[in-house]
């Protein structure tokens, strides 16, 4: 077998490139945690004692965080003065102003799947999942997620992608979020449409309990949040009880999708409307190698959406389940009128507006 030095040599560096962008990603979430972005952004230049006073932090740790973002070419380092800048051009993907457009938001999902490691490689030999009480984080930075891609844009671009959905929901119908999360989505709906009435419904407790807790200090009375178990979903819907229906990048976490999704069809109402955002990818793996996320879909998939479906005994599905599966469930769970749209500030998820 031949060997190719060239190409060794390139693979060698591609590596040590991939030690480096791995580094400043935790970099970069730390800088998003901690606020110093949006600090820094408010300063044309500065020392690292200046910044860590800007921000409240402490200085020795800002100085060797502030060398991590130089030498990855993420801020600017000024020999002769020895201040430290945040171009305008980084600032507009780094910091809270500039959502939807923060990628410093995804980044957290770096360290959180790190802190699993030992779990998913005992997996890798046993078998089995991870369950949602591992991801301490995940709710947290789900809810930051979300709250570029849909809740920046409900009213602007997700809600228009359905036909008289608003005027709908301005008179007055039943809307039901499954695997709502901390239900930042439903909340705002629910204090912008108040003839309507919401239901958000999650596996987990704790953030039920969260949302429903908001939802009392907002004085929201047309919302409610259910602790549930979907994976009989199927059997223990209520036929024809929801106008509006959504799922937010959540079917392919359910233990059960295929019950979930049937148990929607049969809850929705004849003339009502199901809207699934979820990841955009193909269901082939050879058709994503162009995927400008690619790697990282994968990655979040195998450490958290595959696992934590597993661990309830389910299907794994998988965050990169594909466009074509997703069309095969959804027929099979008794669907008949799909139509798929993508967004251009979106570039991870596809927006499904479907119908009986």
């Amino acid at each position: 077998m031949s060997f190719d030095q060239d190409r060794a040599d390139r693979f060698a560096n591609r590596l040590l490139q991939t030690m480096n962008e791995a580094s400043v990603a935790l970099m970069i979430s730390i800088g998003h945690r901690t606020g110093l972005f949006d600090a820094f952004a408010e300063l044309p230049s500065a020392t690292s004692v200046q910044l860590a006073e800007k921000a409240g932090l402490n200085e020795r740790y800002v100085r060797e965080w502030l060398g991590a973002m130089t030498t990855g070419r993420i801020v600017d380092y000024d020999r002769e003065t020895k201040t430290y800048s945040l171009p305008a051009e980084h600032s507009a993907f780094l910091t809270h102003k500039a959502s939807p457009n923060n990628i410093a938001v995804f980044a957290q999902y770096i360290p959180l799947l790190g802190s699993v490691e030992d779990d998913i490689i005992q997996c890798f030999r046993q078998g089995g999942g991870v369950p949602y009480s591992r991801f301490s984080r995940f709710h947290e930075v789900m809810a930051e997620d979300s709250g570029q891609s849909a809740v920046h844009s409900i009213f602007d671009s997700i809600l228009p992608l359905i036909p008289g959905i608003t005027e709908k929901l301005q008179s007055g119908i039943d809307a039901l979020d499954v695997g709502c999360g901390r239900g930042k989505i439903f909340l705002l709906l629910a204090a912008h449409f108040p003839k309507s009435r919401f239901t958000g419904m999650d596996l987990s407790q704790e953030v039920t309990s969260a949302a429903q807790a908001e939802a009392n200090s907002l004085g929201l009375t047309n919302i409610r949040f259910i602790a549930k178990d979907l994976s009989r979903f199927d059997e223990e819907a209520t036929a024809d009880t929801y106008d509006f229906i959504t799922t937010f990048d959540a079917i392919h976490d359910q233990a059960n999708p295929k019950a979930v999704l049937r148990g929607i069809c049969r809850s929705l109402r004849p003339d009502g409307v199901y809207m699934m955002q979820d990841i955009k990818a193909s269901s082939e793996v050879g058709n994503n190698m162009d995927h400008p996320l690619g790697p990282f879909l994968y990655t979040v998939s195998c450490m958290h959406c595959m696992t934590v479906s597993l661990a309830q005994g389910g299907m794994g599905l998988g965050a990169v389940w594909g466009t074509e599966l997703a069309q095969s469930m959804l027929r099979d769970a008794g669907f008949t009128r799909i139509d798929i749209h993508q967004l251009a500030h979106d570039i991870q998820n596809e927006y499904y507006v479907i119908q009986r």
